[in-house]
């Protein structure tokens, strides 16, 4: 296994400063970067977890705090396990920091991480890869709707909402995607009914973009998440191949 080094860092942004986690070959040679979106629950342990895993497949890994502008994260403070059974003040707090968080700031942000990583000496030149979960899976689509010239494949896992009929529904920017993308859906996912993933899969073929689609059986919303009562580990590793697959292909 590559021993993987993991850093704090800052990014500057056109609305602040960005925290972030970095995770990289402890070499320290350039690598193919991959931009890394975070589910609602925040940057934490887990998805550094996550971050460095991928860092040991031989990639330079960036997860920013999407919510930095209502402060470091952790933005909320959360238990070692998220239960919002448990607790169900988790989502009273958490939604109106979702909401915050425009598609518009959102791929202004993603400009700013992604200068980030085309000035670093730790990210190999040419594309990156993009992967999210939860609200991550529709910045990594519109990430790569928005910003077609440095995003070679992106990946979204248990996403929901990401075909509706919002003016500023993710699977509208399908027709500027140039990247590979591929979506891991979860079949028991009430925000990511058949209807929308059907409209996302509609949408993505008439725009000729290579995708692939593909529902977990028997997944929640979560799944890839341990430290929440969602995590399925068989849908885990099955996204773990799929996106390891992806970046095989595109690097």
């Amino acid at each position: 296994m590559t021993a993987v080094q993991g850093t704090a860092l800052d990014i500057p942004t056109e609305d602040g400063i960005a925290d972030a986690y970095l995770a990289h070959p402890a070499d320290a040679r350039p690598r193919p970067a991959v931009l890394f979106y975070q589910d609602a629950y925040g940057l934490r342990p887990q998805l550094r977890s996550m971050a460095d895993r991928l860092a040991a497949a031989g990639y330079t890994v960036l997860v920013p705090n999407v919510f930095y502008r209502h402060g470091r994260a952790p933005v909320l403070d959360l238990p070692e396990f998220i239960d919002p059974a448990a607790d169900p003040t988790i989502w009273e707090r958490i939604g109106p920091i979702m909401q915050s968080l425009t598609p518009e700031s959102a791929m202004r942000d993603a400009g700013a991480y992604l200068r980030w990583l085309a000035d670093s000496p730790l990210v190999a030149d040419g594309p990156v890869a993009v992967t999210g979960y939860c609200m991550g899976a529709r910045l990594a689509l519109l990430t790569a709707g928005t910003h077609p010239d440095r995003v070679a494949a992106a990946a979204g896992f248990h996403g929901g909402r990401m075909a509706t009929d919002s003016p500023d529904s993710p699977h509208l920017v399908a027709g500027q995607v140039t990247a590979e993308l591929y979506f891991g859906h979860a079949d028991q996912d009430p925000s990511m009914p058949e209807d929308q993933i059907k409209l996302l899969e509609d949408t993505l073929t008439a725009a000729g973009v290579r995708h692939r689609c593909e529902v977990y059986p028997g997944a929640h919303h979560g799944y890839t998440q341990a430290d929440t009562p969602a995590y399925d580990r068989e849908a885990d590793e099955r996204h773990w191949s799929a996106l390891l697959g992806l970046l095989d292909r595109t690097f």
